[in-house]
């Protein structure tokens, strides 16, 4: 019942709380005392650090805790083609703070290039040693989501289909160009289904004129095509989150408002879900998980407080999930990265380990 390929049975989310030497750096690079190849040979030996960390925890998974991003999602599609980042009036509002004020939009017609993070795959899959190198990068629904209509240019886009059209090839290319890169192991991480399972959420989103019903199928379909023919040994998760920042969250409510063609009709390798709190809803949503490959990785470690759970608890809720679905096609997480944006959550690192250690152990125990 142990699992040789992705996900893993005790598998990662991805980001990691930043060191203080990459705050230190960061902070000396903004204000001119250093320049970008000293800043990124300070990435380079954290990222090492961060590495041997994760297989010292007993992880055959490793990322580079996304050590070289200020956010989780706005680095990577500021480095496409036709988006540009700006400084927006106001940030995102979380439960009672909101991040920096940060935005994208499109300018002109949508492409993958020569995108930056591909060398930060490199660099991650030559010091992985054993373990399996994931990449992490925003959903193609983040993108569209968060602006809408609004954030397309309508001289390039005037049509949406287009623009949708568009934003599956892009993601086919990035699919592509990881995978000649020599990455096995992508995660798509998307916090837009989560907010469809919102009631306040798809409030907001009936109010500036959109329908919750027709961006899931919009969404479900734009992930369908940028997935669709992908090479068999590459491995896609996709990780549904509730919003992370500081500790905090944005939506609340479980999966069955989406699950049917979230899980039942996204072709997708693996989820990686929530399910730490109250808010994330019951397993009976996991029911509509296809038999046979598909895997549901179930965040059951909280990555939002540093207190540590009981193995027992965590265990029983696994046997519980595992009345929906076959336990074969369960692993177990944590429910977020420890660090969604580079200010990090709040708890320390060595809490941070003990969390991952846990992972591990009660992975160990189950299967």
């Amino acid at each position: 019942m142990q699992r040789t390929t992705p996900p893993f049975r005790a598998d990662v989310v991805g980001s990691f709380l930043r060191p203080a030497a990459i705050k230190e750096a960061r902070k000396q690079f903004q204000a001119g005392e250093i320049n970008a190849v000293q800043l990124r040979a300070v990435e380079d030996t954290e990222i090492r650090r961060v590495v041997d960390l994760q297989r010292e925890a007993g992880l055959q998974v490793v990322t580079d805790g996304e050590f070289r991003r200020a956010w989780w999602h706005f680095d990577f599609f500021e480095g496409l083609e036709g988006v540009e980042g700006y400084d927006a009036v106001q940030g995102i509002q979380f439960n009672g703070v909101q991040t920096k004020a940060r935005s994208i939009k499109v300018v002109s017609k949508l492409g993958f290039g020569s995108h930056p993070m591909l060398e930060d795959f490199r660099f991650l899959k030559s010091i992985s040693g054993t373990a399996v190198p994931k990449m992490t990068i925003p959903s193609p629904s983040v993108m569209h989501f968060r602006g809408g209509r609004n954030a397309i240019s309508k001289d390039v886009y005037p049509d949406l289909k287009d623009y949708f059209d568009d934003l599956a090839q892009v993601y086919r290319d990035a699919i592509k160009a990881f995978y000649d890169a020599g990455c096995r192991y992508l995660q798509l991480d998307d916090t837009v289904w989560a907010y469809l399972c919102s009631e306040d959420q798809k409030k907001q989103i009936r109010e500036r004129g959109d329908s919750p019903e027709e961006l899931a199928r919009t969404y479900a379909d734009v992930l369908n095509k940028a997935i669709a023919g992908k090479p068999d040994d590459l491995v896609i998760g996709l990780h549904v989150c509730r919003g992370n920042f500081r500790s905090t969250w944005i939506s609340e409510g479980g999966y069955e408002p989406v699950a049917e063609i979230l899980f039942g009709g996204v072709n997708i390798d693996a989820f990686f879900l929530e399910y730490d709190n109250e808010r994330s809803g019951g397993f009976e949503p996991l029911r509509f998980i296809k038999k046979g490959h598909q895997q549901a990785v179930l965040g059951l470690i909280t990555t939002k407080s540093g207190e540590l759970e009981l193995a027992k608890t965590v265990e029983a809720r696994i046997a519980e999930a595992a009345e929906y679905l076959d336990i074969n096609q369960i692993c177990l997480s944590p429910q977020c990265g420890f660090a969604s944006t580079e200010e990090g959550n709040s708890l320390t690192e060595a809490q941070q380990w003990e969390k991952l250690k846990l992972v591990v152990d009660i992975a160990a125990r189950v299967w």
